[in-house]
C-alpha cells in the first residue's frame, strides 16, 4: 500500500512516499521536491556477521545521468566510478547514521540512494540524506534515534535559506549541512567565507530547527508504513571478570595509556602485549577468555575518561586547551613549485603545490553542470606506513577523497580569482605520520606550500581538530585531539579558518544529545588554537613569495578580438599547434578572446606573444605596414601586412606616376612599405603612392632650408643640387619618366616637345 507524507520546508513542498517502489527492500522511500526524486533503500542481513568488532554499514549514492535527461560522457555510455560529489554524499549519509545503531548489532547493512530525476534547482544530495534516515526508520533495522537533515545558506548578512538551490548556494557566505535528532546535533559539514563563530552557531541552530520538521514527517511515515524493529541483545561481560582484570592488570593498563612516556606505536604495542597476557591467563576457560577480549576496548575507554574527569589530565598530560608541538618547513623539494612539511606532535604531512595552465584543469560531469571545469584541487593520500602498517595502495578510498575535499573547501575562499591568476593549482598532501588530525595538517601544510609556490592567497589558513568527553551534564572540550582521544571521545570537530573567520567546518558526534552550549565552547576554544597555529606558520613564511619558481610555468595573458580567435587557432588547430611547436609555449584561448601563454622559457614565451599579436593584429586606417607581395593581378597587387591578413594595393596607388603594368614595379615576394587607406568590410585598401608623396614633400622641405644634396650641403651657386638618378631611384625623388615595356626610361612628353622645337629652330637658323 502506498503511503505519502508531505510537509513544507521554507516554502518548498517535500514529500516522502513508501510502499510503491522497491517493496522487497527492508525499507524504501522516495523523496521528492519539485522535479527532483530520490529513491533510498535500507536493507540488513538476517544474521550477524561473525568475527568482527565493528558495525558493517555500507552506503552508496549514485547520480544517474538519465535523471537530467543526458547520456554519460566518454566512449562507454555507462556510469563509471563514483564522482567526488557522490563519494562525499555517501560519507555525509553514513556519518550521522552510524552512531544511531545499538551496540552489538553486527548484521551487514546497506543503504542505497538512486537519483532518478534531478531538476536544475533542487540538489538531490540533501534529500538523499533525509531519505536514508526515513528508509531505516520504516524498516525493521534497529536504530536508537530518528534524524533529519537540511542544508542552510546565509546570503548577505541576515537572509537564511533552508535547502537552497544551486544559485543561492553560489551566492551564500555560509553553506552548512546539519543532521540532528530531537535531543541534539549529530553531524555538521560546512564551508564559509571567513564567517565568525556567532554566524556558525546561528546557522547550526536554524539547521536544527529545520531538521525537526523532517523528523516529524519521518515519524508520521513510520506510523503509517513502519515495520516492527528487531531486538538486539548487547553483549554482556561478567562483572567478576571485569573486577579481576582491573585489579590484576590495572597498573599495566595505566602505564600503556600514558602517551607522555610512550609514543603512539609503543603504547599500542604495550596494550597488545597486555591483551596477550590476559588471554594466556584465561586460556583454560574459553568463555572467560572471550569476555576478557571483549572487555579490552571498553576498559581503555573507561581509563581514558577517568584520566580526563578524575585526574584532570589527558593521556599525554596536556591541558584540555593545549596544542602539541608544531614545526613548519618550506622549500623541502627542489623541483616542486612549492612544498612544505607540517608536523604537529606525531602527525606529519608533506604537502606540495603544482601550477599548471587552463588545460590542466579537471572537467567534471555533474547533473547540475555537465561542463564543469575545476582549476583548484586538493588530493590527500594516506599510505599505510604512516601508522606503522602494511597494506595495498590501490587508489584513493572514500576517506582520502573526503579529507582532501575538506581541505579544499577550507582553502578555496582564500585562493585568488582564476581571471587574475590564470593557473590550475593542485595540492597533494602525503601523510608521513598520523596520530590524529591529519586532515587539518593538510590544511596547514597546504597554506605553507601555496605561499612557498608564490600563489597570492588572500590570507593564511590553519586547521585544528577538537574533541569532547561528556559525562552526564558535565563535559570537557579537548583541543588538538590525538588518535586515542578521537577513538574514545564523543566528538570529532574539525575547524579551519583564517585570522578573520571560519572557512570550513566538519563535526561528527557519537552521542546525539550535544547542546549548542557545547558547540559554542568548542568553537571559541578552536578560534584561540587557530590563531596560535597561524602565528607558528607566519613565523616560518610571512607571505607568499613575490615570484614563482623558475621552473614553474610563467603565464602571460593578452586579449585579442573575438573575430580573430579563428585566425589564431587555424583550420583543425594548425596555426596554434604550429606556434606551440615553434616556441615551446603552451597556448590557451577562451571564447572571450583571452589568450594565456605559459612557458618555462621566458624567451620562448615572449616570442609566442609576438607571433600571436602579429597573427591577430587588426589594420588601422592611416597606419603604415611593411608587407610582402603575395600575388600580382592586372588591377594591382595583394600585400600581406599580417600573417594571414592581405590588403589590395591598387595599380593607381603603386606610384606617383602612371603605371602601365603592375609587374613593371612589383614582383611576388617583394617587401613594400604601404599605408592603410580604408577598411571596407572585409577588404583592406592600401597605398604606396601616399608614402612616396610624403617622402617627396619632406625632401622639398629640406631643400628650402639649403640642405638638399647627398652630402647635406648647398652647391657653389647656392642652388639646390639636383639628385642623381640613383638618388631618384632610391626614392628621394621618383623618376619623372615612364618605363617602357623593355624597362628603359623614356623622357616625359613635354621634354620631347621642347627638344624637338629647339632642333627645328637651329635648323632654320642655319
Amino acid at each position: 500500500m502506498k503511503h505519502i507524507v508531505e510537509f513544507e520546508l521554507d516554502g518548498k513542498t517535500v514529500s516522502l512516499e513508501a510502499g510503491r517502489l522497491a517493496k522487497q527492500a527492508g525499507g524504501a522511500v522516495v523523496v521528492r521536491c519539485g522535479d527532483t526524486q530520490v529513491l533510498v533503500t535500507a536493507t540488513s542481513a538476517a544474521e550477524p556477521r561473525e568475527g568482527i568488532s565493528f558495525f558493517p554499514l555500507t552506503v552508496d549514492y549514485r547520480e544517474y545521468t538519465y535523471s537530467a535527461g543526458r547520456f554519460p560522457g566518454g566512449y562507454i555510455k555507462r556510469e563509471g566510478r563514483p564522482s567526488e560529489k557522490e563519494v562525499v554524499t555517501c560519507r555525509m549519509i553514513d556519518r550521522p547514521l552510524r552512531p544511531l545503531f545499538p551496540e552489538g548489532f553486527k548484521n551487514e547493512t546497506q543503504v542505497i540512494a538512486f537519483v532518478m530525476s534531478a531538476d536544475p534547482n533542487h540538489d538531490p544530495s540533501i534529500y538523499a540524506m533525509a531519505g536514508a534516515s526515513a528508509a531505516v526508520a520504516i524498516s525493521d533495522i534497529p536504530v536508537m534515534h530518528t534524524t533529519g537533515s537540511v542544508r542552510v545558506a546565509r546570503i548577505g548578512e541576515d537572509e537564511w535559506v533552508l535547502n537552497p538551490d544551486y544559485e543561492q548556494v553560489a551566492l551564500s557566505n555560509i553553506n552548512i549541512t546539519v543532521a540532528a535528532a530531537k535531543d541534539g546535533i549529530v553531524m555538521v559539514e560546512a564551508d564559509a567565507d571567513e564567517a565568525d563563530e556567532g554566524g556558525m552557531i546561528e546557522a547550526i541552530r536554524r539547521g536544527h530547527e529545520g531538521c525537526m520538521q523532517v523528523v516529524e514527517a519521518i515519524e508520521e511515515l513510520v506510523e503509517k508504513a513502519g515495520k516492527p524493529k528487531r531486538q538486539v541483545q548487547a553483549p554482556e561481560i561478567d562483572q567478576s571478570v571485569r573486577d579481576e582484570i582491573e585489579e590484576r592488570w590495572g597498573e599495566q593498563a595505566e602505564e600503556a595509556l600514558d602517551t607522555s612516556r610512550h609514543p603512539k606505536l609503543e603504547s599500542y604495542a604495550l596494550f597488545r602485549a597486555l591483551k596477550s597476557e590476559i588471554q594466556a591467563a584465561y586460556a583454560g576457560d574459553p568463555d572467560k577468555a572471550a569476555q576478557a577480549s571483549a572487555f579490552m576496548g571498553p576498559w581503555q575507554e573507561k581509563l581514558f575518561r577517568k584520566h580526563v574527569f578524575d585526574l584532570k589530565r589527558r593521556p599525554d598530560h596536556r591541558a584540555p586547551d593545549e596544542i602539541r608541538s608544531i614545526t613548519c618547513e618550506v622549500g623541502e623539494l627542489a623541483r616542486a613549485h612549492g612544498s612544505a612539511v607540517f608536523t604537529r606532535g606525531e602527525t606529519q604531512a608533506m604537502v606540495t603545490t603544482t601550477l599548471g595552465t587552463k588545460t590542466d584543469g579537471q572537467r567534471q560531469e555533474r547533473i547540475e553542470a555537465p561542463d564543469y571545469e575545476k582549476y583548484f584541487m586538493v588530493h590527500y593520500n594516506f599510505p599505510p606506513f604512516s601508522v606503522g602498517e602494511t597494506g595495498f595502495m590501490r587508489g584513493a578510498g572514500r576517506r582520502e577523497i573526503g579529507h582532501g575535499l575538506l581541505a579544499e573547501r577550507a582553502l578555496t575562499p582564500v585562493m585568488p580569482e582564476h581571471e587574475k591568476f590564470p593557473y590550475t593549482v593542485r595540492i597533494v598532501s602525503d601523510i608521513l605520520e598520523s596520530n590524529g588530525s591529519s586532515s587539518m595538517a593538510t590544511v596547514c601544510g597546504g597554506t605553507l606550500s601555496l605561499m612557498d609556490a608564490g600563489v597570492p592567497i588572500k590570507a593564511p589558513v590553519a586547521g585544528i581538530a577538537m574533541g569532547l568527553v561528556s559525562q552526564n551534564d558535565d563535559f570537557v572540550v579537548l583541543t588538538d585531539i590525538a588518535g586515542a582521544e578521537d577513538h574514545f571521545g564523543d566528538m570529532d570537530f574539525k575547524v579551519a579558518g583564517t585570522k578573520a573567520g571560519i572557512t570550513a567546518l566538519q563535526m561528527d558526534i557519537k552521542q546525539p544529545n550535544v547542546r549548542l552550549e557545547v558547540l559554542e565552547t568548542a568553537l571559541e576554544q578552536a578560534r584561540k588554537a587557530r590563531l596560535e597555529i597561524l602565528g607558528e606558520m607566519v613565523g616560518t613564511i610571512e607571505a607568499p613569495r613575490k615570484q614563482l619558481a623558475d621552473h614553474a610555468p610563467q603565464i602571460t595573458q593578452i586579449k585579442i578580438p573575438e573575430s580573430k580567435i579563428r585566425d589564431l587557432i587555424g583550420p583543425g588547430g594548425k596555426i596554434i599547434k604550429g606556434l606551440q611547436e615553434e616556441t615551446g609555449a603552451k597556448i590557451d584561448v577562451d571564447d572571450s578572446g583571452t589568450v594565456s601563454v605559459a612557458s618555462t622559457d621566458r624567451a620562448g614565451g615572449e616570442r609566442a606573444i609576438e607571433r600571436i599579436k602579429a597573427i591577430t593584429a587588426s589594420p588601422e586606417v592611416g597606419k603604415e605596414y611593411l608587407g610582402k607581395v603575395t600575388k600580382i593581378a592586372t588591377f594591382g597587387a595583394f600585400v600581406e601586412i599580417f600573417p594571414g591578413t592581405e590588403g589590395l594595393l591598387h595599380i593607381s596607388e603603386i606610384s606617383e606616376q602612371h603605371v602601365r603594368e603592375v609587374s613593371d614595379e612589383l614582383s611576388e615576394g617583394d617587401q613594400v612599405l604601404v599605408r592603410c587607406l580604408a577598411l571596407e568590410g572585409n577588404r583592406i585598401r592600401l597605398s604606396r603612392k601616399a608614402i612616396l608623396q610624403d617622402q617627396r614633400g619632406s625632401f622639398r622641405g629640406r631643400g628650402r632650408s639649403g640642405q638638399s644634396d647627398r652630402s647635406g650641403r648647398p652647391d657653389r651657386s647656392g642652388r639646390r643640387a639636383r639628385p642623381s638618378g640613383r638618388d631618384r631611384r632610391d626614392g628621394n625623388r621618383p623618376p619623372r619618366g615612364r618605363r617602357d615595356r623593355a624597362g628603359s626610361n623614356r623622357p616625359p612628353r613635354s621634354s620631347r616637345r621642347r627638344r624637338y622645337g629647339r632642333r627645328r629652330r637651329e635648323r632654320s637658323d642655319n
